[in-house]
């Protein structure tokens, strides 16, 4: 298969034009495909940046944990704002003009949190660098979604690694360069100088001929004719409402896990970190979820990986595990909860409807999965307030996964458009 570049006008591709492109290089491919994956990873050191210096913010301003939940999660209600408008731009203009504009979005949200004067406009700092990730997240997957439309599940697989080295990191980065410079404010700035280098470098490296496949060619030249006609139909739903409860679960689970951990089992920054690193690292096992994605039935790998995290968070929250055993469980919740549910739940719902609407099926699930996910830190500081932390771990991160399970049993793999006819 032989893909081609050309030249970024913002515009749409026409059939002719992308008739006439030059075939792309394998070497341009792969160059194309690293500054992806690297950008994405910054958009993951910048989310995952900010929970393990909380502590240290909320002494600063004097937030309350329950601000302090919020700001460390409400950056995914600006993903939400962002991903049905996304998912119109991506339907009508080049992926690579949206991808490059929400790189530099994210990375000027990122770099000015430390500059706010208190939790009002902090938290429209933390809003707009989510509007910027979530334009990012919609058009990267319908980017690669439809160049590597046969390998869909691992090549999102591969994108999760790049995310998931990025929450590995972030955490030790950011409490490193906090302790070297006597600030939590230095993270935020040479991430964010970071994310605007990597869009500098994918103005020129990251060809049209990545971005811009048509869908259609990629996929096939058979007909769709059994599969609903409408981009929202029985399974996209489905779908949608357990990307919410999952968006929600995960979420809430990371945007407190530090917190929890050095204020309920007095654990030091540095080991609330470590332990935040083993999140990023097991979701470096997204290579092989998403390879097994493409592989088995979608739905019933997702529901079994939602079981696998409501067991997890038992065993998080319902024990006073020491640090061994915490990095071990931190791990596990990584590989279910990055490594094998989100990979395979954003690329079903891109599979459950026709090739041409791949732009809002991704624009949905990114909205689904971020905007309620906006406020888990707010719902979960609140039930530790009225429960505890043991009640509220079995509250949000045990019981609410099961619900998840309860939605993928209406999906119908049958209908999804790689199901062989």
């Amino acid at each position: 298969m032989t893909h081609a570049a050309q030249v970024d006008t913002g515009t749409a591709p026409t059939d002719t034009q992308e008739h006439d492109r030059a075939p792309l290089s394998r070497g341009m491919i792969a160059a194309g495909f690293l500054l992806v994956v690297l950008s994405y990873m910054v958009n993951a050191m910048d989310r995952q940046v900010f929970p393990p210096l909380l502590p240290n913010i909320r002494e600063e301003y004097g937030f309350s944990l329950e601000q302090g939940g919020l700001l460390a999660t409400n950056f995914t209600l600006g993903m939400a704002l962002a991903g049905l408008p996304a998912g119109y731009l991506l339907d009508r203009f080049r992926r690579k003009t949206v991808l490059l504009a929400s790189i530099v979005i994210y990375s000027l949200g990122t770099m000015a949190t430390p500059l706010a004067i208190g939790f009002a406009d902090m938290t429209v700092y933390r809003v707009v660098s989510g509007f910027g990730e979530g334009m990012q997240s919609a058009a990267i997957f319908a980017a690669m979604g439809a160049f590597f439309a046969h390998r869909r599940g691992l090549a999102f697989g591969v994108i999760g690694v790049g995310y998931s080295i990025g929450v590995f990191i972030a955490p030790l980065v950011g409490v490193q360069l906090m302790s070297m410079h006597g600030t939590w404010h230095s993270p935020f700035y040479v991430f964010g100088a970071a994310g605007l280098l990597i869009a500098a470098a994918s103005l020129f490296l990251v060809k049209a001929g990545l971005t811009e496949t048509s869908v259609e060619k990629a996929v096939s030249t058979g007909t769709y004719e059994y599969m609903p006609a409408s981009a929202y139909n029985r399974n996209t739903i489905a779908l949608a409402v357990h990307a919410v409860v999952s968006g929600v679960a995960i979420y809430g689970f990371l945007g407190l896990y530090p917190t929890y951990l050095i204020t309920s089992l007095h654990y030091s920054p540095e080991q609330a970190a470590l332990a935040m690193s083993l999140l990023g690292f097991g979701g470096m096992t997204a290579i092989f979820g998403g390879w097994l994605g493409d592989r088995v039935n979608q739905r019933n790998l997702l529901i079994l990986s939602l079981l696998a995290v409501s067991a997890i968070s038992v065993c998080i929250y319902q024990t006073q595990a020491g640090i061994g055993v915490q990095c071990v469980l931190a791990f596990l919740m990584g590989a279910f909860g990055l490594g094998f549910i989100y990979p395979n739940t954003n690329s079903a719902i891109q599979r459950a409807v026709r090739p041409a609407q791949i732009g809002r099926a991704s624009g949905l699930f990114v909205s689904s999965y971020y905007g309620p996910a906006a406020f888990s830190g707010l719902l979960f500081a609140t039930l530790v307030e009225s429960f505890g932390w043991s009640g509220a771990g079995l509250l949000q991160v045990t019981l609410l996964p099961l619900v998840g399970a309860a939605a993928l049993a209406f999906v119908r793999p049958s209908q999804f458009n790689n199901a062989v006819r």
